[in-house]
Formats: structure tokens, sequence, C-alpha cells
């Protein structure tokens, strides 16, 4: 078990604060106004953590505060208090938690395993809108950049091979039949590849479920390869956000495809390296937790 030193967790908090307040200050003004924003809003919309919880720094699993007077997570579920000190209680946390962490787990290292595809090239968001009527969209305060015929026409003309349930779970109902898959919640461990981009986003949901286990700096590098996925997932959608910033990755040409597939291995290398580290953490709270198991 590591120790943390009063002064040394203390500056880490700080640090984590800072990192989440830049992160979340204008989506919390945005909500302050009730204004929307069709991009920037999605992780804290679509993802059930609050950024308020982000913000609460979780040292991980292994880890104890000293100062346990003084440290907020001795009021926090799953931390217990031992003396001067405060650190995850890793009993309650896998009994409570132990389906979970044996499911993420069992999904990251599937996923990491497998070969990247990158020859979707966003089209799920393209059959979400297929042929919708433009006031139906889900970001109907924004144009198709082709129009709702041209947006349509792209669907027609290529193959849609999305391998994500919960990007097909939106497909519109004559879009579903065009997927040369068909993923299920149940199928999901058998059919995520590390190139997709919402397996890259949802590594953020696997690491927030799994707080306090997983140490909040991966929480929040999860966090920032999520936000950056979101970005070309959007720039690379149907919709005209030229107005927000987002210069289009015009998809429907060989140019757009080849620029979408460049961000995409990027992404896909980042979130490798992710996957590693969240089952590090998971396999560091099953390591600890067997002594416990055995000893009772």
């Amino acid at each position: 078990m590591q120790v943390l030193d009063e002064a040394v967790w203390r500056e880490r908090t700080a640090a984590h604060e800072a990192r989440v307040d830049a992160a979340t200050a204008a989506h919390l003004g945005r909500r302050r106004d009730h204004r929307k924003h069709p991009v920037e809003d999605f992780l804290f919309t679509y993802y059930s953590y609050k950024p308020a919880q982000l913000r609460r720094w979780h040292p991980g699993a292994g880890t104890a505060l000293a100062g346990a007077a003084q440290a907020p997570h001795r009021d926090w579920r799953f931390y217990a208090v031992e003396g001067d000190r405060v650190s995850m209680d890793v009993a309650a946390f896998v009994s409570a938690r132990g389906d979970t962490l044996r499911f993420v787990r069992d999904l990251l290292v599937r996923t990491a395993g497998r070969p990247a595809r990158f020859g979707c090239f966003g089209l799920h968001e393209w059959a979400m809108v297929y042929r919708l009527d433009p006031s139906d969209v889900r970001h109907s305060g924004w144009p198709l950049r082709l129009g709702a015929a041209g947006t349509d026409a792209v669907v027609e003309s290529h193959q849609v091979a999305c391998s994500h349930f919960d990007a097909y779970r939106f497909f519109t109902p004559e879009a579903a039949p065009r997927n040369a898959l068909r993923p299920t919640r149940d199928s999901q461990p058998d059919l995520e590849q590390p190139g997709c981009l919402h397996a890259g986003m949802d590594l953020y949901k696997w690491a927030h479920k799994l707080v306090p286990a997983v140490p909040s700096d991966l929480v929040m590098d999860c966090f920032e390869l999520a936000w950056d996925i979101r970005s070309l997932d959007m720039r690379a959608a149907p919709y005209d956000l030229r107005e927000l910033g987002y210069e289009p990755v015009r998809i429907e040409t060989s140019e757009g495809k080849a620029q979408y597939a460049a961000e995409q291995r990027g992404f896909s290398a980042r979130g490798q390296v992710l996957r590693e580290r969240l089952v590090e953490a998971i396999d560091r709270v099953t390591s600890m937790e067997s002594p416990l198991r055995a000893a009772t």
C-alpha cells in the first residue's frame, strides 16, 4: 500500500480539480444559461457522470492518504479509515461491483485483441438521420450539410458497417437493414474492435463506472480522449457545424475518407494504451481483494 502525505494528496487534489474545471467550465456556463452545444455537451449528457462527480479526486486502489481526519474521502462510499489513513475499501467495492469489474475487463481485453478496422468513415451518424424529415433529426437546429436528399444518397452509396451497439441502436428503421452487422447488447464483447470511435469514447464510461478503483488521472485521460473523438465524430457527421468552428471532414470524398481514417488510427492507438491501463487498474483491485476473501 502506497501512502501519500497530506501535502502530496492535497496538491494532487488541487491539480485534478483545476484540470476538471477547465474541461467543464463551458458546459456549466451553458447549462446555467439554458444553452446547448451539439458537440461539447455530449460527454455530460450521454454519459451519466456529472461534472461534480468528475471533480472528486480519487487516488485509486492501493493508495492510502495520511491525515484521514482532513480527507473528504473518509465520508465517501467505498472508502475506509484505519488509524490515520483512509483508502479504498476493496472488499466492499468488489462485493458491490464485482460483476462490472469482470464484464469490463473481459470487454476491454477482447476488444484490444482484435484487429482495428478503419473503413466505417463515421457513417453511423449519417444512418441516424437517414430518410428522416430534417425537423426530426437529433440536432435539428443545425442544417444537414448536403441536405436531406444528399445525406440519404451518401448512405445509399456506401456499405455501412457499424460494429458498436450503442451507435447502431440509434439508426433509423430504414437504415438498420443496410448495416453489414447486427450488433446487440449481448454480442458487444464479440464485436467491439479498437478502431471504433464509440468504443474509444466508451473508455471514459468504463473508467468512471469503476471509480474509486480507477485513479482520477486515468479517468481524465479517458475523458480527454472521448472529447477529442467526439470532435471528429461530429466533424464527419452530416451536420454543418462550421458556425461553431468545426470544419467538416467530407467523408463522401476520397480525401475526406483518408483524413477520417488517419485521425481514427491515432485515436485507436491512444485508446489501446488506455485499455491496458484500465485492465491494470482492475487487476490491481482483484489481486488486493483475493487475500481478503481467502482469509474470511
